[in-house]
């Protein structure tokens, strides 16, 4: 068989002009292209932070990866990570977005029903409160804070940190510029959630063995009411006017509702789905919504503030445990734990958009503004 070739075309002086102007179009834009592959190259080895969109910053602690992934949540994309330390859990960021805070332990983890005498001593040198430069992008230092911080909540000038120590059963006070423990405050055991109050006179802190919550007055530091909820309480979320808390009971498989203003149970909503196991709590922007991730459960679900019942619920990933939402309240993020990713729900449409890679256990989520 004779092979097919196309005819050659018959080469005028208009077509030649056009083709040496498309060569030399093509190089200049060769040469662009190298010379922005070059500085790209530069800034990479410069250590210089990746571009982001411009849209509010979402930052995941990875539990077993030691650092803290960074996604842009107008593409969804990651744009790199930060090394933090040992066991990065807790993450929050400072009241004007500037610095970002993670508590990290040196305690080995140790699951319910692990014996823990069996376990490796823990690196108390390892304990703190890292404290990450957003602009660089870079851990500046980390504050001494109490054996084995989990979690903690900044008051609301952001002087201030309040962490819960879960093998000491204590609430330790940071003072940010100095770096000085202030306060030591006796809770209940296995301290986990810490959230301040939106008028910040108010720091709840759950106890996980004791199944309450104890209410810090931060006009004295000390504990001034217990409430009690469902078994294993794990993280509280406010209204934003402030009159409600809403606390996760792992192992009761409910979220309890608190009068935020006279510190008392107001009810406890069932949630749905099979062995729901809630973890990760917040409100939206606009107060209308309550979003709890259920852990094994594998589901977000969406509470109705003014009815305090459950009206949605969706599947999102491996065991979702931390939880953030956007400030124009439109997009939740989920730390799948072992599921080594984050899930995108839109929550307009309560949908899952996407997962996003987060290797290493993925644990909190905190999003800027």
């Amino acid at each position: 068989m004779t092979p097919f070739t196309m005819p050659t075309p018959r080469r005028t002086a208009a077509t030649s002009l056009l083709l040496c102007a498309a060569l030399a179009a093509c190089r200049s834009g060769d040469e662009r292209s190298a010379a922005d592959s070059a500085s790209d190259s530069a800034r990479a080895a410069a250590g210089a932070p990746a571009a982001g969109s411009g849209a509010p910053l979402a930052y995941v602690s990875n539990e077993d990866g030691n650092d803290i992934t960074i996604i842009d949540t107008g593409t969804d994309s990651v744009l790199g990570t930060i090394f933090v330390g040992k066991r990065p859990r807790g993450i929050a960021l400072s009241p004007d977005g500037r610095t970002l805070y993670v508590a990290v332990s040196g305690s080995p983890k140790a699951p319910p029903g692990v014996d823990e005498s069996t376990l490796p001593p823990p690196d108390r040198a390892a304990d703190g409160i890292a404290v990450i430069d957003v602009a660089s992008r870079k851990l500046t230092k980390t504050l001494k804070s109490g054996q084995d911080p989990e979690a903690f909540a900044l008051s609301k000038d952001g002087t201030a940190i309040y962490v819960s120590n879960e093998d000491a059963a204590t609430t330790t006070v940071v003072d940010v510029g100095s770096g000085r423990i202030t306060a030591t405050i006796p809770v209940g055991g296995e301290p986990e959630g810490v959230t301040r109050s939106p008028d910040g006179n108010f720091v709840y802190v759950t106890a996980e063995e004791d199944s309450e919550v104890a209410v810090i007055d931060t006009r004295t530091n000390k504990v001034a009411h217990t409430v009690k909820t469902g078994k294993r309480p794990r993280a509280v979320a406010f209204t934003p006017d402030g009159r409600k808390a809403y606390v996760s009971a792992e192992l009761g498989g409910t979220v309890d509702v608190i009068d935020a203003t006279t510190h008392k149970l107001l009810k406890s909503i069932k949630l749905k789905g099979t062995a729901p196991k809630p973890m990760g709590i917040a409100v939206a922007p606009s107060g209308d919504y309550a979003y709890v991730t259920t852990g094994r459960g594998g589901h977000l679900q969406v509470i109705d503030v003014a009815a305090d019942t459950v009206v949605a619920f969706l599947e999102v990933g491996t065991r979702p445990w931390g939880l953030a939402v956007t400030p124009d309240g439109k997009k939740a993020y989920t730390a799948n734990g072992p599921g080594n990713d984050v899930s995108v729900v839109d929550l307009e449409t309560r949908k899952l958009l996407r997962r996003v890679p987060s290797p290493g256990l993925p644990w909190g989520v905190a999003i800027g503004d």
